[in-house]
């Protein structure tokens, strides 16, 4: 969306350094991030200021907390198709505003293709692209909704095979994630879709394989499964969020209510998706212990890569809108708190109805059953023998299948070799090959995400115990009961 004439770098602080020259060579800086970047975000805005550049931030998280960056010059906030053409306008005229804003949702079907070519492939497992923004549920600590809308709205076929083509031409093979809020929000539009797409993909040999985010009811519809399952998906992420039917209520996420999650998660393996999935801890409505609760439906529903996390008041919420009519949010609750980097040991920035350090002790207690090498594997085992990888279409190219073997070996190196692991691992590993070799590929990408978990969740682990320590010699007060209701890091661009 920036000037054809202009000419652009584009440095993703996940993978590259960014150097002083980039800068220096640099007369304007576009950045912005979520959440999680928030503090890298804000160094790198006073960075840039220290060497008189003009600094210009977007994103979710400005544009949820616009305060927390009045050190940049300009803040272009909401949907940049929106916001960011009046302030390329001004720029263009000398005359900059300090913060262009609209409530107007963008039309997506006129968002252009994106500048894959500034990307560097190699860095990268998987490469993003989006095909709708939004999500037609109204989960009271989500704001997908608050930032995108209730209506799905998602960009016309003929987009999508132009940001393929355009990923197809620059010699990218494997595999996107469409990063949409919901993939399913909307099943009419997603079944008009999918058949496009499998003719495109029929048309090229298979190049891509796919990954997406949705809602559980997925599960219930037979056809959309088999048609996602047809152009290559093989997995998705599905926010569970908590088994307890009471607290699936109080949150408004009634969609997973009405079922059993084991059963419809062993539908979505036997449709060929392993499935990620999202749980948090911390609800008003929890009573007494949730960690038994939690353990037991991650292992019911066999999920090796379960996100646990303590609750996070985002803002502009449903949710932090409650709890500060309630007096229950921290002051500066939209400000990550320093040195913390990760959102695992960054919630609870409100009064829960718990004390704190029963909470803390119930997350502890997940990550370390969870995430023992043991309990992990065994659920990869069981994962491994139920997915359904028949008649898939993607076939890795030679140079993919050398890249996953050199990977394999250094996973195995790392968690194969010796140590609580290397046991597991080889049985999980093994007995997929075995029962279902079909699976290997995805079996094996489970195992490696553990070359991650591993380590960070021992990490996140001794960070809750210090929490504990803490909380235990601060008096708890249970600010109010219960309210229950019926339903009454950033890239830079240069």
């Amino acid at each position: 969306m920036l000037p054809p004439e202009w000419d652009v770098r584009l440095v993703d602080r996940n993978v590259d350094r960014l150097h002083d020259a980039d800068l220096e060579w640099a007369d304007l800086v576009f950045t912005g991030g979520m959440l999680p970047q928030q503090l890298d975000c804000l160094e790198f805005i006073r960075r840039a200021r220290a060497l008189g550049k003009y600094v210009v931030v977007g994103g979710p998280d400005a544009t949820s907390s616009p305060r927390v960056y009045h050190e940049a010059n300009t803040l272009v906030l909401g949907e940049a198709e929106v916001t960011l053409a009046p302030f390329l306008a001004d720029f263009s005229r000398g005359t900059p505003q300090p913060v262009y804003q609209s409530e107007a949702k963008a039309n997506v079907a006129e968002s252009p293709t994106p500048r894959f070519d500034l990307l560097k492939f190699d860095r990268y497992n998987h490469v993003g692209i989006q095909w709708c923004r939004g999500c037609p549920f109204n989960c009271e600590f989500c704001d997908i909704i608050e930032l995108f809308g209730r209506v799905p709205r998602a960009k016309t076929s003929d987009q999508i095979v132009r940001e393929l083509d355009r990923l197809y031409d620059l010699g990218y093979r494997g595999h996107i994630d469409l990063v949409d809020d919901n993939f399913i929000g909307n099943k009419k539009l997603a079944k008009q879709f999918l058949p496009v797409l499998k003719g495109w993909l029929e048309e090229r040999n298979w190049p891509f394989e796919f990954t997406t985010e949705a809602s559980i009811n997925l599960a219930d519809d037979e056809d959309l499964m088999r048609l996602m399952r047809e152009v290559g998906f093989f997995a998705i992420f599905v926010g569970i969020e908590s088994p307890d039917t009471e607290t699936l209520i109080a949150m408004q996420k009634r969609q997973n209510t009405k079922r059993s999650i084991a059963e419809s998660v062993e539908k979505l393996y036997r449709a060929g998706f392993f499935v990620n999935a999202g749980f948090i801890i911390g609800f008003d409505t929890e009573r007494g212990s949730v960690a038994p609760g939690i353990i037991q439906c991650i292992e019911d529903t066999s999920i090796p890569a379960a996100m646990v996390g303590l609750l996070y008041a985002l803002p502009n919420t449903q949710l932090t809108r409650r709890l500060a009519t309630e007096g229950r949010l921290h002051q500066d609750s939209d400000l990550q708190p320093a040195g913390i980097g990760d959102q695992c040991t960054a919630g609870i920035n409100y009064d829960p109805c718990r004390p704190r350090a029963d909470i803390l002790r119930d997350y502890l207690e997940v990550i370390e059953n969870v995430y023992a090498p043991k309990a992990y594997f065994a659920r990869v085992a069981r994962v491994g023998r139920m997915l359904e990888s028949r008649g898939r279409r993607y076939r890795p190219s030679l140079r993919r299948w050398a890249r996953e073997t050199r990977g394999f070996f250094r996973m195995a190196a790392r968690i194969g070799i010796r140590g609580e692991s290397a046991v597991p691992f080889w049985r999980a590993f093994l007995g997929t090959l075995l029962h279902n070799p079909r699976s290997i590929r995805y079996a094996g990408a489970l195992c490696g995400l553990y070359v991650h978990f591993g380590p960070f969740s021992k990490y996140v682990a001794g960070q809750i115990r210090q929490s504990i320590s803490r909380a235990d010699q601060t008096p708890s007060v249970v600010a109010v009961a219960p309210v229950r209701r019926e339903r009454v890091r950033p890239a830079v661009t240069v």
